[in-house]
């Protein structure tokens, strides 16, 4: 099968309800978590994407084993630091920040080196922010410049910390609060708000983890080596994931969707609240909560008037992985959409900030960059005819998916390559959107 696709057909008006993938990010939680309760985890719904797949190949070379039962994952945990580590492990991350960075917190007590390893991508990211706090509970770790390949051996003297988390970073933060899971005693982190998936999760575990928030900061406390028992839980979808098709329904005219089942913790809706204030009116109805997390349905519906929006900071860390769609939406809007302090998304799979401008450049839109702040000109009656070729950058999957939307929503000849990146946390987006309609060969 060719790595590209063409597209070069805006799709038709639709009205329809869809599921999209599971939340990659708790879906690698639950697994890692699965792996240091006691007893045989059941997780169903799981994301079987790369990332995901690349988790329980780690597990498993920890000594932790799985089996499949139709669509539930039976993982069997022996308690905090059970990993059964051999001389001379390696572990490959892939291309998953969020695998990479929480099992670190996890090999702290680690008999033997481990060698951390990743992609082209992952080898580029900077992963001072969680050696850091990791050196200060006394773990030993090697690092050139910050970069994988990392070698951590453990240690049966850790020490708790109290630690400032200032970036926003769920990753930073979860890392930290598995590192304290294996130390005795009381660790103190005083978060900047950000994904909070680990401490729900371990709040519905019963885990005595206390979370207070003052100021835009968590004040998280967690209490050291307490077991706890093994667990079932359903994955829901994941709203990066839905987030595209949003997108793709608000520019599409006389479009509707209901994508049914999707996680919409508030720490991860920022791209509705930032969409709303453009006027797109979207809709959560059916909400519930499940474990600690809120589930719902989102309708949504094409719009002809969107206007442009300067969007609060404060909604940046609720929106980081979706900010590239978000352009798309502001690109079409009436009026400049102001932007702020997303000096963040350089710090993803690929440097999304640099190439979220190059692309509404090469679409023909004006874009004011000021270092991590952007001006995005609108226009709304964007129609493009031209030749598009997209080489993606690192294989960014969200690169990949932002072209396709592009191209459905506002014409032109497209080839987009690198289909396999689709893999990294929506292995089924082509065929969900050729369910709703689009052509694509």
């Amino acid at each position: 099968m060719p790595d590209h696709i063409f597209i070069n057909k805006k799709i038709r008006c639709f009205n329809k309800k869809i599921q999209v993938g599971s939340d990659k990010s708790i879906s690698i939680r639950s697994i890692l978590l699965a792996s240091q309760s006691v007893g045989i985890s059941k997780i169903s719904n799981l994301l079987e994407s790369e990332d995901v797949l690349n988790t329980l190949k780690a597990i498993k070379k920890l000594g932790i084993n799985y089996i499949k039962k139709k669509n539930v994952y039976h993982i069997e945990g022996f308690g905090l630091n059970s990993f059964k580590i051999k001389k001379n492990t390696i572990i490959n991350a892939g291309n998953s920040g969020t695998l990479a960075r929480l099992i670190l917190g996890l090999l702290v007590k680690s008999k033997f080196k481990v060698k951390l390893i990743g992609d082209k991508s992952l080898s580029k990211r900077d992963f001072s922010r969680v050696i850091k706090p990791l050196r200060l509970f006394g773990v030993n770790i090697k690092s050139k410049k910050n970069l994988l390949p990392i070698e951590i051996l453990g240690t049966d003297f850790l020490r708790p910390i109290t630690y400032n988390e200032n970036i926003g970073s769920a990753q930073v933060k979860s890392c930290i609060i598995f590192c304290a899971l294996n130390t005795p005693g009381k660790t103190i982190i005083n978060s900047k708000i950000s994904r909070n998936h680990t401490e729900l999760m371990l709040k519905f575990l019963k885990y005595p983890i206390l979370v207070n928030q003052k100021q835009k900061v968590d004040k998280i406390s967690v209490q050291g080596l307490h077991q706890f028992n093994a667990f079932e839980y359903n994955v829901p979808g994941d709203i990066s994931s839905a987030a595209f098709f949003i997108v793709l329904t608000l520019l599409s005219k006389k479009s509707q969707i209901i994508i049914e089942n999707v996680n919409v913790n508030k720490s991860r809706i920022g791209i509705i609240k930032i969409l709303n204030k453009m006027g797109a009116g979207i809709q959560l109805k059916e909400k519930r909560n499940y474990n600690g997390e809120l589930i719902a349905n989102i309708s949504v519906k094409g719009k002809n008037n969107l206007k442009a929006v300067n969007c609060p900071s404060k909604l940046n860390s609720a929106a980081i992985d979706e900010f590239l769609i978000i352009f798309l939406v502001a690109a079409k809007a009436r009026g400049v959409s102001k932007f702020k302090d997303l000096g963040e998304m350089n710090k993803k799979e690929s440097k999304r900030l640099d190439l979220g401008v190059q692309f509404l450049r090469l679409i023909g839109i004006k874009v004011e960059r000021f270092k991590n702040n952007i001006n995005i000109h609108g226009n709304p009656n964007l129609v493009l005819s031209s030749n598009f070729e997209i080489k993606n950058f690192l294989k960014d999957h969200r690169i990949f998916f932002l072209s396709c939307i592009t191209a459905l929503t506002l014409g032109g000849n497209w080839k987009i390559n690198d289909t396999k990146s689709a893999n990294t946390s929506f292995p089924k987006f082509l065929k969900t959107l050729r369910l709703i309609g689009a052509k694509i060969n």
